[in-house]
C-alpha cells in the first residue's frame, strides 16, 4: 500500500542524496545507457549515476560541450573508449567542475593514419543493405576476449545496443577524430583512474600504462580475461575498481589486477 512520504522521510532522503557521489558515465561507440547498468547497480549505494548522451555531435568538442551543458555543477566523469576521450576534452575545458577522472578502455592520442583508413571501411560496411548488426563477428573479434566470442549474454548485449542506437550514428560517431589528450593528462591533479582489459586488442594495455605514467598520482588497473568491452566482460571487477576510485580521496600509482 502506497504513502506518503513523511517530512522525516523526506529530509532522511535528501540527507541521503546529499551524501552520493554525482558520477557521471560517458559510453563508447554505439554504446548506451546498458553498458553501464552493472556498475550503476554495484555503486548505487555511494553514488548517484548520469549516463551521458554521446550520439549526437560531430566533433569531440561539441560532446564536451553537451556534456557539460546537461551534467551538475561538480561531479565524478568516467569515460569509456569514446567517451574516455570527451572526457578529456571536458577536463580541458572545465576541469574546476570534475572531483576525479576515470578513463577506461580508451586512448588519449590521435587517430594514426591506419586508423582513420579503418574507419572509412567501418562507413563503407556501415552503409552496406541489409541488418544493421554494428559489429559483426569479424569486429567483435577486436573488441572480446576470445573466450567470450561464444558468450551469448555478451554478444546479445553488445548486438541489442548496437541495433538500437543504428548505422547514423556509428558512422557519425566513427567520424568524429579523436583529439590527442596528453596535455589534459599532465595536467589533472584529481584522483585518475586508469583501466583496461588485459586483452584489449583495440586500445591495448600499453596505452593505458602510458596515460598512467603521465597522469599525476594515477591508479593503472589491468582487468585479466576481459577484452576492450570491460564493463560488460568483467562487471564486478570494473564496478569495484569505481568504488575504490571514488572512495579514495588519493591513490599512488600502481597497476593491480582484479
Amino acid at each position: 500500500m502506497s504513502h506518503a512520504a513523511t517530512q522525516s522521510d523526506k529530509a532522511a532522503s535528501g540527507a541521503r542524496e546529499a551524501r552520493l557521489t554525482c558520477l557521471v558515465l560517458l559510453p563508447g561507440l554505439l554504446n548506451d545507457a546498458d553498458l553501464w547498468r552493472d556498475q550503476i547497480d554495484a555503486l548505487s549505494d555511494i553514488a548517484d549515476c548520469w549516463v551521458g548522451d554521446i550520439t549526437q555531435g560531430e566533433t569531440i568538442g561539441e560532446l564536451a560541450e553537451q556534456v557539460l551543458a546537461w551534467a551538475p555543477a561538480t561531479f565524478a566523469l568516467a569515460g569509456f573508449s569514446l567517451g574516455g576521450y570527451v572526457a578529456q576534452e571536458v577536463m580541458r575545458r572545465a576541469p574546476e567542475r570534475v572531483t576525479r577522472l576515470a578513463l577506461l578502455d580508451t586512448s588519449f592520442r590521435a587517430d594514426a593514419p591506419d586508423r582513420a583508413a579503418v574507419r572509412r571501411t567501418l562507413d563503407k560496411a556501415a552503409r552496406s543493405p541489409g541488418r544493421f548488426h554494428g559489429f559483426g563477428d569479424r569486429l567483435l573479434a577486436t573488441y572480446l576476449d576470445p573466450a567470450h566470442l561464444t558468450d551469448d549474454r555478451i554478444v546479445t548485449r553488445i548486438r541489442a545496443m548496437t541495433e538500437r542506437l543504428g548505422p547514423d550514428v556509428f558512422v557519425r560517431q566513427n567520424n568524429i577524430a579523436r583529439i590527442d589528450g596528453g596535455d589534459v593528462l599532465r595536467a589533472l591533479g584529481c584522483p585518475v583512474l586508469v583501466l583496461c582489459g588485459a586483452n584489449d586488442r583495440l586500445t591495448p594495455p600499453e596505452i593505458h600504462r602510458e596515460m598512467a605514467e603521465q597522469a599525476p598520482g594515477a591508479r593503472l588497473v589491468i582487468v585479466p580475461d576481459s577484452g576492450h568491452m570491460t564493463p560488460i566482460e568483467a562487471p564486478a571487477a570494473v564496478a569495484r575498481a569505481l568504488r575504490e576510485w571514488l572512495l579514495d580521496p588519493a591513490s599512488p600509482a600502481s597497476e593491480r589486477p582484479q
